[in-house]
């Protein structure tokens, strides 16, 4: 396990809205650890160096409690819906060895055919994963596939000791040729329909038209 993911955990004493504001203001994260048949533990995180962790799916943190290591899995990060900070973390305790599942991240590498887009339909999929060594994405390339093209998950190659858990044919790249009449129109009118509101007397016209 990576030394940076060793984070000190401080036990929580202290619940409610009012409790969690005083511990965020103070520079930390609210969180619940639970899981393997143990009794939750309330604790609170440096929210800046979690913050930072957490950028990466499914990050395995190796929290330090009372002088003690225990590995816990990212599950569930609740954000203020406006200001994006994190007010509270829910972390799954898991052993070193055990497998896991998580949604894993799908990226796209190279181009497809000329003039073809490549659709991501799968943005995640599901993996039966070890614990310590989740994988960061799954990488699919499109390169020079042409119109028509279709990937599903059991085409996709997976990291190295992952089991897709995901059903099999679930579509995770469509390769075809964008609409380009229908959308050309639209942006056209969108865009003559804005130039005539915000100039009434100077519209143009034709070349709003093209």
């Amino acid at each position: 396990m990576d030394e940076d993911n060793k984070v000190v955990a401080d036990a929580r004493e202290s619940f409610g809205k009012g409790a969690a504001r005083k511990i965020r203001a103070a520079g930390k994260i609210p969180a619940v650890v639970y899981g393997h048949g143990t009794d939750p533990q309330h604790i609170t995180l440096p929210a800046h160096q979690v913050g930072l962790l957490i950028r990466k799916a499914n990050a395995v943190l190796d929290l330090q409690i009372a002088g003690k290591s225990q590995l816990a899995l990212v599950k569930d990060v609740q954000k203020d819906p406006v200001h994006q900070i994190i007010e509270h973390l829910d972390l799954i305790v898991i052993r070193r060895g055990e497998k896991v599942q998580v949604e894993v991240p799908v990226h796209l590498e190279g181009e497809s055919y000329s003039g073809t887009i490549a659709d991501l339909d799968a943005k995640t999929l599901l993996l039966e994963v070890e614990a310590t060594h989740i994988p960061e994405s799954i990488v699919v390339s499109v390169e020079g596939l042409e119109e028509g093209t279709q990937i599903h998950a059991k085409d996709v190659e997976l990291p190295k000791g992952a089991t897709l858990v995901s059903d099999d044919e679930t579509l995770v790249v469509l390769v075809h040729v964008p609409q380009k009449v229908d959308l050309g129109e639209e942006a056209a009118e969108a865009a003559a329909a804005e130039a005539a509101a915000e100039a009434p007397a100077e519209a143009p016209s034709e070349e709003s038209a093209e």
